[in-house]
């Protein structure tokens, strides 16, 4: 069969920076930073007392006591972003098949802050069983996926992907596919984490991944800089409706931009760290532009991983030149992780989002934070620190990388 065009009809956000996606996009393009004291929890004997939380966010300004309580936070803001971006598209039973509709939702962790919160009572207690009937519904990864399915009545695909940092990319990629070969004309597809808690929070700190920067939060999450001292844990979720082009038309939708291609790898090198020549980062970009049909030299933008980590950021700044040669000095490219923190498995989806906005907005968000040079990153690639860059994007990638060496590419097209 011939392959099918994928377009973007619809956007949700919600993000340290913003609670829609207006709001976030205007945060990216202003360099707000997210950042601040962790008020989830006391952390004041954390080395890492410092996150990107998602602000003014009340679960019953959208669900009653009730359903709020079976609720994991993750699940909450997947809802949430879903709600806006169905909303968004404008697809209704009056002009989609909801039977056809399929909803992929990834998170790296899940309802690890309501697995927290219940083992520790238990572990408080005398050892009786009194844990909730909600614990294993509230934890469960693939229940974003099934509530939004639920609440919408979506009967097609339904189901989560895990490749932790890289989860919602791979989220994206499969409802591409999905439509892209015949199998759905509509999908809903994103990601989301809710991850600030004393586990969460701890178990990074202990693998040194965190900055620790707590005097100055604002500025703690640097990519590219030298003085990065590791990322800035994020929570909150993207969703995007992803459409067969022809449909789309026919019921007069708003197009965002179109998924060109897509490229999935694995580094097969360690449990976390990145390979240190970015060999399967590499390979995905150049599979995710061989599927769009594409050179190198058509890419204006990419919107890296870019977490703020020693070794991540050189790697991933080494499989760009790798791919993308002396064109790389050409692409304008940026980290959203400077300002949103690393939102790990809703990391993809959001910055999608920016990456689809920025092929129709024909803008760069900045990558916010730069002091100093690393001698180990080119300083010759335009970065585009401190302000965002304006500039024509036809064509963009969106990289996300996960722990286990998941690395999942995707090109977009400005419609």
């Amino acid at each position: 069969m011939v392959p099918r065009r994928v377009v973007v009809t619809g956007l949700g956000a919600i993000t340290p920076v913003g609670n829609n996606v207006p709001e976030y996009w205007n945060g990216l393009l202003n360099g707000v930073s997210g950042a601040g004291e962790i008020t989830r929890f006391d952390a004041s004997k954390f080395k890492c007392r410092i996150a990107c939380e998602v602000k003014g966010f009340d679960p019953l300004d959208f669900f009653d006591k009730k359903e709020a309580r079976k609720l994991d936070s993750f699940a909450q803001f997947a809802i949430v972003a879903a709600d806006e971006a169905i909303a968004d598209s404008g697809i209704t039973k009056d002009n989609t098949d909801f039977d056809e509709v399929g909803v992929i939702f990834g998170s790296g962790i899940g309802g690890i802050d309501s697995l927290f919160n219940d083992m520790r009572d238990f572990a408080l207690g005398d050892g009786t069983p009194r844990l909730s009937p909600f614990i294993i519904p509230r934890l469960l990864p693939d229940l974003a996926a099934g509530h939004i399915s639920i609440k919408y009545g979506l009967h097609g695909a339904n189901f989560a992907t895990v490749s932790a940092c890289a989860s919602s990319a791979n989220a994206l990629i499969e409802g591409f596919n999905f439509i892209h070969f015949g199998k759905a004309d509509v999908m809903v597809v994103g990601g989301s984490e809710a991850a600030i808690c004393p586990v969460g929070v701890g178990g990074f700190e202990a693998m040194k991944a965190l900055s620790t920067r707590n005097d100055n939060p604002a500025t703690a999450s640097r990519p590219f800089d030298v003085g990065r001292d590791g990322f800035v844990m994020g929570e909150g979720a993207g969703c995007l409706i992803i459409e067969e082009l022809n449909h789309a038309i026919a019921r007069g939708a708003t197009i965002y931009g179109e998924i060109a291609g897509s490229g999935v790898s694995g580094d097969a090198y360690h449990m976390t760290a990145p390979h240190p020549e970015g060999f399967g980062a590499a390979l995905s970009m150049r599979r995710a532009l061989k599927d769009a049909g594409i050179t190198a030299e058509m890419i204006d933008h990419i919107n890296t991983h870019g977490t703020s980590t020693q070794i991540g950021d050189v790697t991933e700044v080494l499989a760009i030149k790798e791919v993308f040669g002396e064109h790389t000095y050409k692409i304008s490219v940026n980290s959203g992780k400077s300002m949103t923190g690393h939102l790990l498995g809703g990391a993809g989806a959001i910055e999608a989002i920016s990456t689809v906005l920025a092929c129709k907005n024909d803008i760069v968000p900045p990558t916010i934070n730069h002091f100093s040079d690393d001698p180990a990153i080119d300083p010759a690639i335009d970065f585009t620190f401190e302000k965002p860059r304006k500039r024509v994007v036809n064509y963009a990638i969106s990289n996300a990388f996960g722990f286990g060496g998941h690395n999942a590419s995707i090109v977009f097209k400005k419609y």
